[in-house]
């Protein structure tokens, strides 16, 4: 028997693959210095990508600085971010993140991070209350940072329980190492955005929580699960 080094585990490419036949490229990301791209994953948990826009945008507008916001009051904050899931633990942590950026580097700025590695860098931003494996993951692999790292949200995670490429039982962050040893050592950081992204919007319009459409599905003869 040969050994199984010589026989790469391909499906991913596959999926990814389809994936992009089926829905085409995905838009060119607007790529945020770190700091912003933290506040905004803190805030779009669990909450759908037009309002989490929308909510970093009315902070933008009512605070005009990150500094504004940081010395705001967490009522104030809870107010324009109530659009969110959970605003009132969310207006919390931020605030409590803020200010410890502050304390510890003497500034907003989390443009020091560049000078780490990307697991040193995700280490220190999971300290954070209200920043888990997701939120990592996005603010090294969608902002100026540019690492390589993928972000597994909830729709990724259902689809690739139902490929078969984890149990039912899996974390996110079992998830992410999982695809991370599927993952071509030559896709860039932007192609794991890319396929973030494709796997983000087949959750959304057929691979969705309570009604799969199985049978118009581009990867039903693949998926385990995929129902007539």
């Amino acid at each position: 028997m040969q050994p199984a080094s010589l026989f790469p585990d391909t499906r991913l490419q596959d999926v990814h693959r389809r994936l992009l036949e089926h829905y085409g490229p995905p838009e060119p990301r607007d790529l945020w210095d770190p700091l912003t791209q933290m506040i905004y994953s803190m805030l779009s948990s669990r909450t759908k990508t037009p309002v989490s826009h929308a909510v970093l945008a009315a902070l933008r507008a009512r605070f005009g600085t990150w500094e504004n916001l940081r010395e705001a009051s967490i009522p104030a904050i809870e107010d324009i971010i109530r659009p969110v899931t959970f605003p009132e633990p969310k207006a919390i942590n931020l605030k409590a993140a803020l200010i410890r950026i502050t304390e510890r580097h003497g500034s907003l700025d989390l443009g020091f991070l560049a000078r780490h590695s990307t697991e040193k860098i995700r280490t220190w931003l999971e300290k954070f209350e209200g920043v888990g494996v997701k939120t990592s993951a996005a603010v090294v692999n969608f902002s100026t940072l540019r690492r390589r790292a993928m972000c597994v949200d909830s729709h990724h995670l259902r689809i690739v329980q139902r490929l078969g490429f984890v149990n039912k039982a899996a974390t996110a962050r079992e998830a992410e190492t999982r695809i991370m040893e599927m993952t071509p050592d030559d896709w860039s950081a932007a192609m794991l955005d890319d396929h973030h992204s494709l796997i983000k919007l087949h959750g959304q319009k057929c691979c969705t929580k309570n009604d799969p459409r199985c049978p118009r599905c581009p990867l039903r003869d693949i998926c385990p699960t995929a129902t007539a």
